[in-house]
C-alpha cells in the first residue's frame, strides 16, 4: 500500500515532466533525444562535473561520455568550462537554454508544493520535510556520494 502510493506520486511527477518536455521539444529545431535529455539532467544534478566524473556516474566509457557531451554542446544545452585549478581539465555546465527546459519540472513542483502547504498543517509539513531529508540523506546512499 505505502509503496504503491509513493510510486504513484513519483510516476505522476515523471509523466507530467515528460509530457511537457515532449510538447516543447517537438517545436524546437535542436530537440533532445531521450538519452540526451537524461544525460543533461545528470550533468545538472552533478553540478558541473568533469567528463570523467560524468562517465563514472553513468558507468559509461569516457569516449561515450565525450560524444554525448559534444552533442549537448552542439545543441546549446551545456558548455565546457576550463577548470580554474587544473587547466587541462574541463567542467560541463548547463546553459540558459537547459534552464528554460528544466524549469518546466520546477514549475510543476512549485504548484504541487503550494497545494501541499494549503492542505497540510505546519506540524505535518515539518514532519514531511524531516522524512524527506532522512530519505534523501540516509536512505538514498547510492547517489549521495555522487551529488
Amino acid at each position: 500500500m505505502f509503496e504503491n502510493s509513493f510510486n504513484e506520486v513519483y510516476t505522476k511527477f515523471k509523466l507530467n515532466f515528460y509530457r511537457r518536455i515532449f510538447e516543447r521539444l517537438q517545436e524546437r529545431e535542436s530537440s533532445l533525444s531521450a538519452s540526451e535529455a537524461y544525460a543533461v539532467e545528470v550533468i545538472h544534478a552533478l553540478k558541473e562535473p568533469t567528463i570523467g566524473r560524468f562517465a563514472n556516474f553513468l558507468n559509461i566509457s569516457q569516449p561515450n561520455a565525450t560524444y554525448k557531451a559534444n552533442n549537448l554542446i552542439r545543441k546549446g544545452y551545456i558548455e565546457k568550462i576550463k577548470s580554474e585549478t587544473d587547466k587541462r581539465e574541463y567542467h560541463l555546465k548547463t546553459t540558459e537554454k537547459f534552464m528554460e527546459y528544466y524549469t518546466i519540472n520546477q514549475r510543476y513542483i512549485g504548484v504541487v508544493m503550494e497545494r501541499i502547504r494549503e492542505r497540510f498543517s505546519e506540524n505535518e509539513l515539518n514532519q514531511f520535510e524531516n522524512m524527506l531529508t532522512i530519505i534523501s540523506q540516509e536512505l538514498m546512499t547510492e547517489t549521495n556520494e555522487n551529488l
